[in-house]
């Protein structure tokens, strides 16, 4: 039987992920501005999130230090999103689990039906964005805001968000 990862993507949760999350820890955040990881990450801090760096490479990304590992992180997280290879997703999943995080977040192509199976045994929701339902959830016009983030966190939240609703509220 063949892995099939919608059931890691379910409207309802993603909007629910979307929509209590205030704190995000990416994993595999790059200081690069033309990454992916990035965008994504200064994406979600313009709109009122808290973005913390986990990348063992650096010292500081987006303003903010950057941690080794998510059980250096010294706050609750709201979600672990994911930039890393598939193979790493069953050892970051336990971290997340490890820390107590709420949510496991993996970014296209970041498919991995352990770390979805890991993270979900220890109480998490999963959302693993995937190219054959991402392209179907998107609106026309956050295509054409974010086409460089097409797929990930802050493409997925603009499909979700109605305008001007993007920063979470207190």
């Amino acid at each position: 039987m063949t892995f099939d990862p919608a059931r890691y993507q379910n409207p309802s949760t993603i909007q629910r992920v979307i929509h209590t999350a205030r704190t995000v820890a990416v994993v595999g955040l790059s200081k690069n501005e033309l990454r992916a990881s990035y965008f994504v990450g200064f994406y979600l801090r313009r709109h009122g999130y808290r973005v913390i760096p986990v990348n063992p490479r650096e010292t500081e990304i987006l303003g903010e230090p950057s941690f080794k590992s998510l059980r250096d992180v010294p706050v609750p997280i709201d979600i672990v999103d994911v930039f890393r290879a598939p193979e790493a997703l069953p050892g970051i999943a336990e971290e997340a689990v490890a820390v107590g995080a709420k949510n496991l977040w993996c970014q296209f192509t970041v498919i991995n039906e352990e770390g979805g199976r890991i993270a979900e045994a220890g109480g998490l929701s999963v959302v693993m964005v995937h190219q054959s339902r991402a392209r179907a959830v998107h609106r026309p016009d956050a295509l054409a805001r974010l086409q460089h983030a097409a797929h990930h966190f802050g493409a997925w939240r603009s499909s979700v968000a109605p305008e001007g609703a993007l920063a979470p509220t207190a």
